[in-house]
This record gives structure tokens, sequence and C-alpha cells, in this order.
């Protein structure tokens, strides 16, 4: 796995051992980017649920102002933390190292940017974060979420919570879901 574009371009970074992580792969990591390129000069980036830390780093390199980086995995906080040393990302970056719940109320901005959010597959973890975003006062109707699914899960929850999916992308084997609040 490599940095893609910007700042850091090729230089790879480590991923954590073992199969408690699913990295976003260089392709897919690529097309998204292409399609929020415009959004990343200057923002506030969080990637939840980060692994080796791959998107948040990415977006860094293509010109973010911080990104958070939320993960409790130890071996994946470890990992994070020495691609952001490598990088030299470790100034504009943030590491919560705790569960989604207890992180979300931790980012302190005015307005998120971005939220970029792979949960483990199977987990069921969409809806109950979904829920604390929409609470969360840096969420706006100017914040972009995008969520990397299974090609299968079904999003029907996010009306209900004040969400609409602005678009999707299809892959082979998964999906990217790009979500913003409703206006009211």
């Amino acid at each position: 796995m490599r940095v893609i574009a910007g700042r850091a371009r090729s230089l790879k970074l480590r991923t954590p051992e073992g199969l408690g992580t699913r990295p976003t792969t260089d392709r897919i990591k690529e097309t998204l980017f292409n399609m929020i390129q415009q959004e990343i000069p200057g923002c506030i980036f969080v990637d939840l649920f980060a692994g080796s830390g791959g998107i948040g780093i990415e977006a860094l390199s293509r010109g973010a102002a911080h990104a958070y980086f939320v993960e409790n995995g130890r071996e994946a906080i470890v990992c994070i933390q020495e691609n952001l040393n490598f990088t030299k990302f470790a100034d504009s970056a943030t590491l919560l190292k705790q569960d989604i719940f207890g992180a979300l109320p931790m980012i302190h901005e005015t307005e998120v940017d971005i939220i970029f959010m792979d949960p483990p597959y199977q987990a069921g973890y969409e809806e109950a974060v979904f829920q604390t975003l929409c609470r969360m006062p840096y969420v706006t109707e100017n914040t972009l979420m995008i969520l990397e699914a299974e090609l299968s899960r079904k999003m029907d929850f996010l009306e209900q919570l004040g969400f609409e999916v602005i678009k999707e992308k299809l892959y082979k084997t998964n999906k990217h879901v790009f979500v913003k609040k409703r206006s009211l």
C-alpha cells in the first residue's frame, strides 16, 4: 500500500499484520480521491476505523489541513503512528486511540469537511455510527460523509436519521456511499 498523490506520493505505508484490518486497495483509494479531490485542500478530514491510516494520510498528502485518525486496535495504532512519522504528517494529525463512540465527542472542530469510515463488514456499526454523527455539532449540511461498505449493505436507516445518500460508487466487492445531512 502506498500514498497515491501529493507531497508524500509513492511512499509505501506499513499495514497491520493479520486479518484485523482490510486496507482499501490503491486502485479504489485512487478512484475515491479522484472523486473528492476538489474538497481536500485545506479541509478537516476524519478517518474512522483508520486501520493503517492510509486514507487520512492520503488526504494530508493531497493538502488537507488536519486529519483525525480514530482506531482502537493496538497494532493498528502503532502502524498509524509509524506511518504518520514516516510521511512527516504527525504535526497535522490527531490520533484518537479509542473506539468510535468515545472518540467522536473528542473532536473539537466547528465543522468537519469530510468523514471517511470503513467499519468491519458484518459488524453492523454503520447505523450506530450515523446515530452518533447526527448529534455531533461539527457535522453540518456541508460535511461529506463517505462510507465504505459491502455491496449488499442497505442504507435505509439514513433517511430517518436526517441524512441523504447523494451518490454511490460501486466496485466489484464493495461500494462507497456518499452521504450528507439534509438541510432543514
